[in-house]
């Protein structure tokens, strides 16, 4: 225990982040994707791809929660992102199962022929 704290000060003390930032892991962990879709993709595929996407709760045990809804700013700065999705999972090993999932790999075969760009941020939620 002694060894990962001290090679987690180093971190933080040579990457300049905070001691609570790198060691973080008792808040739920996050997994936020936005797409911006193809010029050529259809509404009806969007669609399709927001329920696929939703389903995917059902279908991986390890999702907590899933929101997700499209952007509404008026501040014109989402740089053609159009679909934020924000999948919650316990730990990190909740995402570790996510990803290699088959109904996940499914889902990212049914997106990728309409996906222009996708951004995924991995946080953990951390509190006040």
């Amino acid at each position: 225990m002694k060894t990962v704290f001290f090679g987690t000060l180093l971190l933080s003390l040579f990457f300049g982040v905070g001691l609570g930032s790198v060691m973080a892991g008792d808040g739920d962990y996050r997994h936020v994707v936005l797409f911006q879709f193809k010029e050529d993709a259809t509404p009806a595929a969007i669609a399709g791809i927001e329920q696929a996407f939703v389903a995917l709760e059902d279908k991986i045990d390890t999702i907590e929660d899933l929101e997700w809804g499209t952007n509404v700013s008026p501040e014109g700065l989402n740089e053609g992102f159009t679909h934020c999705f924000l999948v919650t999972f316990e730990d990190r090993a909740g995402l570790d199962v996510y990803i290699p999932h088959p109904a996940h790999k499914e889902f990212v075969a049914m997106l990728k022929p309409h996906l222009e760009k996708v951004l995924v941020v991995d946080y953990v939620a951390q509190d006040d």
